[in-house]
């Protein structure tokens, strides 16, 4: 009886950039300006680039121009007005890797905010491609001895094709490297959704945030929520103000989802 040796991949999200603030030369253009700026309470370098943003629109900066409000309390009051676009000068860079073609495939529907590079399949040879196994398949045992079976018939035929390259090639007119992109975008067709992939996304606040409400609580999308749960613990703590109306529920893995407060 055949052994199926799928490699399986997990989740894992690495945060390549974040936002920072040159809080000096800010103070600078307030000094050059006779102004102050009265700040109450903690606030992260993300937080305060935020709020001189928002006050730099209407100059109202000292103690006669300023509302007595906090940081945090700006922010909220900011994102409840509906004047996001000050959130738009944070931005994120993160490398995710372990998800699945099928989840990039939704992830760069979101297009305003967000910057994306992602493996590609043409230039990169899948024969030792990894695999991530959907919550609903690896809970049930005997489905998943089935999913694991078809996934290497699919690995199979992708590697029968590629065998096929220095054939190709000297029977073809194109370059080397032509004939290997058209090759491996052939071989591809036969790949599942479920091959792993990675990419690299930049992100702004704004866009973040809209992404948690649009994503962070789908319960039929395990593998998108447990995305936007990473994606969340690292912002957060960058920039809890701006997030501060956003809160995880159900802590456990698999029910783990985002909701707006």
């Amino acid at each position: 009886m055949k052994v199926f040796m799928i490699k399986i991949s997990e989740l894992s999200i690495r945060c390549l950039s974040r936002p920072s603030f040159e809080k000096e030369a800010f103070v600078d253009f307030l000094s050059e300006e006779e102004l102050t700026w009265v700040q109450n309470g903690d606030a992260t370098p993300a937080e305060h680039l935020v709020e001189a943003s928002g006050r730099l629109c209407y100059m109202s900066f000292g103690e006669s121009n300023q509302s007595p409000r906090n940081t945090t309390q700006y922010i909220m009051n900011l994102i409840d007005q509906g004047h996001e676009s000050v959130l738009e000068h944070l931005n994120w860079t993160f490398l995710i890797t372990g998800v699945s073609r099928a989840f990039t495939h939704q992830l760069v529907r979101h297009r305003v905010g967000f910057s994306y590079s992602q493996l590609s399949q043409q230039y990169h040879d899948e024969s030792e491609a990894e695999f991530v196994v959907p919550i609903e398949v690896r809970n049930n045992h005997e489905l998943y001895e089935v999913w694991k079976k078809n996934i290497e018939r699919c690995l199979d035929f992708y590697k029968e094709s590629l065998a096929d390259i220095e054939k190709n090639i000297a029977n073809s007119n194109n370059s080397r490297k032509e004939t290997l992109r058209a090759l491996r975008s052939a071989s591809r067709s036969i790949l599942p959704n479920a091959t792993e992939t990675k990419i690299v996304v930049t992100a702004n606040a704004r866009a973040i945030r809209h992404f948690f409400k649009m994503r962070g609580a789908i319960v039929g999308d395990y593998e998108m929520r447990m995305v936007s749960e990473k994606i969340f613990n690292i912002v957060n703590k960058d920039a809890p103000a701006i997030f501060q109306d956003f809160k995880i529920i159900d802590g456990n893995t698999c029910d783990a989802r985002i909701v707006k407060s």
